[in-house]
């Protein structure tokens, strides 16, 4: 196992180090090794924190060439924000200590593209589907319209990546750890065709 990080800013700089061997096709895919798995047993101390979409082409491992135990994943479609998603959240800042947290969002996103067809009045979705697209379309009541699907899709999946984050700064635990310098959160855009990791100004 690598040293943790000690800062936000250098685990993005070592998450990013990472993206950029999954790109060049120089990951170090982690061979899996009885010393690590016993180490790992003992105790857990990733150094970020990633909030993803469930669609499985976007492994964060992968395409962050990180090993066991190095980061803490939350995927759900859509990346979108839950009770249940902010208390797994939660559990990262308070007990892990993770100083990084992403919200990282895909190009074509299957969810925000229903929940955008959703808003325009599109089919009707099963029950639990639904109740996930409420949680998208917040997201999406601002967006400049734009008669370019593509373009459109690709606004509403930045927009969905920065209501996740405004939704997590707004906790009282995330205001605290902001303002006390020990949290960074970061939005994040995956592109499928090319695998960079796009980090949203």
């Amino acid at each position: 196992m690598t040293n943790r990080p000690a800062t936000a800013d250098e685990a993005l700089a070592r998450l990013m180090a990472g993206n950029d061997r999954f790109v060049r096709g120089d990951a170090r895919f982690p061979t899996v090794q009885k010393e690590i798995l016993a180490h790992l047993a003992r105790a857990q101390r990733p150094y970020a924190t990633i909030l993803g979409c469930s669609d499985s082409r976007v492994p964060p491992e992968l395409l962050f060439d990180a090993g066991f135990g190095e980061l803490f994943i939350v995927r759900v479609a859509g990346n979108v924000i839950s009770p249940e998603v902010m208390g797994s959240l939660q559990y990262a800042g308070v007990h892990l200590r993770t100083p990084l947290f992403v919200v990282l969002g895909h190009d074509g996103c299957g969810a925000v593209g229903a929940a955008l067809a959703a808003l325009n009045g599109g089919a009707s979705e099963p029950t639990r589907i639904a109740v996930l697209l409420d949680n998208i379309i917040p997201a999406l009541r601002d967006l400049p319209p734009n008669p370019a699907p593509e373009v459109r899709l690709k606004a509403a999946v930045e927009a969905n990546v920065r209501w996740s984050m405004h939704q997590i700064f707004d906790t009282p635990e995330g205001k605290a750890r902001v303002a006390e310098g020990q949290m960074k959160l970061v939005g994040a855009v995956y592109d499928l065709e090319t695998g960079r990791v796009r980090l949203l100004a």
